[in-house]
């Protein structure tokens, strides 16, 4: 477990957990928590073997939002940067090379909501409650949320969540296509954990190019996003796990993957 205050950071057989642990705030971000949250995903960016990333919140919440009354006496400039550090923290969740999954029990507002939509995938449980209550509050959504919540559930559902400010339920979210799956409380831990062990018993280099791939390409015309496609589809042949891969098939035996 690494030394962090605000969140903890276990690694387990090619899976690493973040836990963010400040339930008495309902895991709120403040300053502290977007360094640290940075620091931990530079880390794991450089982390050797790393296959899945599970981000989760102890307690009643994934992450309430931000600390308001951390936000109550900001200038414009303190604001200002607050939104550039909170930009800078989910770039680098998105830049981590492994696919991150949020595990989403409980509240997932505002900032919540904006860590869940940088990372590549997001399961809910029964209770969780999404939203961006930002203009309830005179300001409006600060970590990515104006951008990457359209690129998840569309423009014209993401401008409803924004301009309203309302929260939707589990069962909402999932029906507008912003989570992949919603599990009963009392199964969510292990059905997340299961869609996280399998994704690490897939070729890592594959996987690795599928995300990268996948993400460049959202933005780019669909000509150059297939040029990527292309490029990493044929870098692959040049594997010891697609050798691997192929022979598991032929063989009928399950593939030993090693990342090479």
């Amino acid at each position: 477990m690494s030394d962090f205050e605000t969140l903890s950071l276990e690694h387990d057989n090619g899976i690493s957990t973040v836990t963010f642990r400040r339930p008495d705030k309902l895991n709120a971000i403040n300053g502290q928590v977007l360094t640290e949250l940075h620091e931990a995903a530079e880390q794991l960016a450089e982390r050797d073997g790393l296959q899945t990333v599970l981000l989760e919140g102890q307690g009643r919440a994934f992450i309430a939002g931000a600390d308001i009354g951390a936000m109550a006496e900001m200038s414009p400039e303190e604001g200002e940067a607050l939104c550039k550090k909170g930009h800078e923290t989910m770039d680098a969740i998105e830049a981590i090379p492994a696919p991150v999954i949020a595990a989403v029990d409980g509240f997932a507002l505002g900032g919540g909501l904006e860590v869940a939509v940088a990372c590549d995938l997001i399961y809910a449980s029964g209770r969780a409650s999404f939203g961006v209550p930002e203009v309830t509050l005179g300001i409006i959504p600060g970590f990515g949320g104006t951008q990457r919540l359209a690129r998840v559930v569309g423009w014209q559902r993401a401008r409803e969540l924004v301009l309203t400010g309302d929260n939707i339920d589990a069962e909402q979210a999932d029906a507008i296509g912003l989570t992949c799956d919603v599990f009963e409380v009392d199964v969510f831990e292990k059905r997340v954990r299961d869609v996280a062990d399998t994704i690490a018993s897939r070729a890592p280099l594959a996987i690795r190019a599928a995300k990268r791939v996948m993400r460049d390409g959202r933005d780019l015309p669909l000509d150059e996003g297939l040029e990527r496609e292309r490029e990493a589809f044929g870098d692959l042949f040049d594997t010891e796990d697609r050798v691997e891969g192929m022979e598991a098939f032929e063989a009928r035996r399950d593939p030993d993957f090693e990342g090479r």
